[in-house]
C-alpha cells in the first residue's frame, strides 16, 4: 500500500496530506495564491508539509495544475490560473528541497490514476476520468497505463473542441470543451460569482450554462470513446460532483448513438484522488 506525503496545488487551493496504508491519516489546505512566482508555490507546499510534520527525504509525490513535461518542467497552460508558472524546474528544485523520493505529475494525470487503481476505474481496461472544476481535465488509462506525452499535453481534454463552445478559453485556444464547460465559464454565462452560486439559482441563464456544460461533457464523453475504445469514464471535480449535475449530462449522453454510449459514473475519491494519486509510481508497485 502507498505511505508517505502528497501535495495537491490546484488552481482554487493547495491541499497537503500523510498517507499510511493508502489512507490519507491527516491533511491541511490553504487557498492557492495564483499570482505567487515559482519560489512562493514550492514556500506554500513547504508551509503545509512541515504543519505535517513532513521529514526531508520521506517519499512525496506531488500534483499541480498545469502541464508538466517529461523533464520535470512546469508550465500554466492556462495563463489565467497561474500567471507566474513559465516553464519553470520544478521537479529539480522539489528535490532540492524535499530530497530525492519525489514523484511530480499534473494533478488530473495522478487523479486518473488513482481512481484507475483505487476507485471508479477498478476492472476496467480502457479507463478515461474527467475533472470539471474551474477547468476541465482529465487523463487516460489503457491497458493499466497512463497515458502520457514528453510534452506534458497528453490528457489535457477541455482543450478539446466543443460544438458548444467559441470563447476562447485559458489555453488560447477558441471553442474549447473548457471555454463552455468548467466552473469558470458557468459562472460568466450565468452572471454568478462563480458555478456554486450558479448550481443555487433559479434564473434561467443559470440553468441554461449548466445544461450547456453538460453537453460539452457528454460530447467529449463520446467523442473520448470514439478516440479510445472506452469502456468506463469517472467525472469528478467540484462542479462535476455537484448537485443533479451527472444526471444532466447523462440526459445529453443517451443522445449519442449506442456505439459511443458507455458507463459514466461518479469519480469515487472525491478530493482525495489527486493526492493519492501523486504518490502512485507509475507501475503497479506499492511504494516503499
Amino acid at each position: 500500500m502507498i505511505r508517505g506525503f502528497a501535495v495537491d496545488l490546484g488552481g482554487t487551493k493547495t491541499a497537503a496530506a500523510r498517507i499510511s496504508d493508502g489512507r490519507i491519516v491527516a491533511r491541511e489546505q490553504a487557498p492557492t495564491d495564483g499570482n505567487a512566482g515559482f519560489d512562493g508555490q514550492i514556500a506554500a507546499m513547504k508551509a503545509l508539509l512541515d504543519r505535517l510534520g513532513y521529514p526531508r527525504g520521506e517519499a512525496l509525490g506531488v500534483a499541480v495544475a498545469g502541464r508538466v513535461d517529461q523533464e520535470g518542467r512546469w508550465q500554466a497552460v492556462n495563463a489565467a490560473t497561474l500567471p507566474g508558472i513559465t516553464g519553470e524546474p520544478l521537479l529539480t528544485k522539489l528535490r532540492a528541497v524535499f530530497g530525492d523520493r519525489v514523484i511530480l505529475r499534473n494533478d488530473a494525470a495522478a487523479a486518473t490514476l488513482a481512481e484507475a487503481r483505487l476507485g471508479a476505474g477498478r476492472g476496467a481496461r480502457h479507463f478515461a476520468y474527467l475533472t470539471v472544476s474551474t477547468g476541465v481535465g482529465g487523463g487516460v488509462m489503457l491497458d493499466g497505463s497512463l497515458l502520457q506525452s514528453p510534452n506534458g499535453l497528453a490528457g489535457h481534454v477541455g482543450f478539446m473542441s466543443s460544438p458548444f463552445g467559441d470563447e476562447r478559453c485559458g489555453s488560447g485556444r477558441r471553442g474549447t470543451v473548457e471555454s463552455v464547460a468548467s466552473g469558470r465559464a458557468i459562472a460568466r454565462a450565468a452572471g454568478t460569482p462563480d458555478a456554486r452560486a450558479a448550481f443555487a439559482s433559479d434564473q434561467p441563464e443559470a440553468q441554461e450554462a449548466i445544461d450547456r456544460s453538460a453537453a460539452a461533457v457528454a460530447r467529449l464523453c463520446g467523442d473520448l470513446t470514439a478516440l479510445f475504445g472506452l469502456d468506463r469514464i469517472a467525472i469528478g471535480g467540484s462542479v462535476g460532483l455537484g448537485e443533479g449535475y451527472l444526471a444532466r449530462v447523462l440526459a445529453k449522453f443517451e443522445e449519442e448513438p449506442p456505439l459511443f454510449r458507455v458507463p459514466v459514473i461518479p469519480a469515487i475519491l472525491g478530493h482525495d484522488s489527486a493526492l493519492l494519486g501523486a504518490l502512485l509510481p507509475d507501475s503497479e508497485m506499492s511504494l516503499s
